[in-house]
This record gives C-alpha cells, structure tokens and sequence, in this order.
C-alpha cells in the first residue's frame, strides 16, 4: 500500500500542531510505502516561514524543522514531482465547479491520484473533494 501526505499531514508531523498526535498514530497504523511531493514540500517551509514571521516559532526551531524534514522524507518517504499532467488533471476537477477545491489541494490531489494508492489529509473540505474525485483516503 502506498499514501501520499499532503502538507496538513507533514506539518503536524514536524511541528507542535493540534493533529500531530493524529499525524504519528496514523502513520503507525499505515505500514506503506510514503510520498512526499515538491508542493507539499514547499507548502510545509510556507507554513514554517510563515510561523516565524509572525513569531509563533524562532529560526532556530525553524531551521531544526528543516533540518529533520528533510532527513525524514530522505529516509522514510519517497519524493515525487509535480508534473505538468499533475496540473492539467488538477485544472480539470477545479473546472467542474461543484468542489470547494483551492488549486494546491486539486493539485495535491492530481498527484496523490497518480502515484499513491490512497491520500492523507487532515483537511476536511479536501478530503471530502478527494472522495468525490474518486481517490482513497488513508485512515487519519
């Protein structure tokens, strides 16, 4: 079985996070293969970035969750791109109008759909959108 962890997941695995508990029991009870994209990449050092600019973290925790993000998904996950095929799918479902889909999570979907047997999330409307796409949710 393999899952791919959206940025909400990777978040609270690497920060003090209301889901964090949720994060690591799900992941206990998940034996899988693991992906991590670029964009949910990306999205976690945003959400990291953003909790120093308004003080909520200092840089040096911050460069510690870096740090222990990257050796994590180095050694634990496996890295996907996005892909342009990833962008075009994600288009198509923000197209259909009835999802409250923003273009990261239709892209995060796209991609989970491509690579992964089944998606975690903690994002309520996302998985309810994933749902409705078609795409498994991992137990979380």
């Amino acid at each position: 079985m393999s899952v791919y962890l959206d940025a909400s997941v990777l978040v609270a695995l690497f920060t003090d996070d209301p889901f964090t508990e949720r994060a690591y029991l799900a992941l206990e009870s998940v034996p899988a293969l693991l992906f991590v994209s670029d964009l949910a990449a990306a999205e976690f050092s945003s959400t990291i970035a953003r909790q120093v600019r308004m003080k909520r973290v200092s840089t040096s925790d911050a460069h510690a969750a870096f740090s222990t993000f990257d050796e994590w998904t180095s050694r634990a996950s496996q890295r996907v791109q996005m892909t342009g095929g990833d962008v075009t799918r994600a288009d198509a479902f923000l197209r259909r109008l009835d999802l409250p889909l923003r273009a990261p999570d239709a892209i995060h979907i796209a991609i989970s759909q491509r690579v992964a047997d089944s998606l975690l999330t903690f994002d309520k409307r996302m998985a309810a959108s994933a749902r409705s796409l078609g795409t498994r949710l991992a137990a979380g």
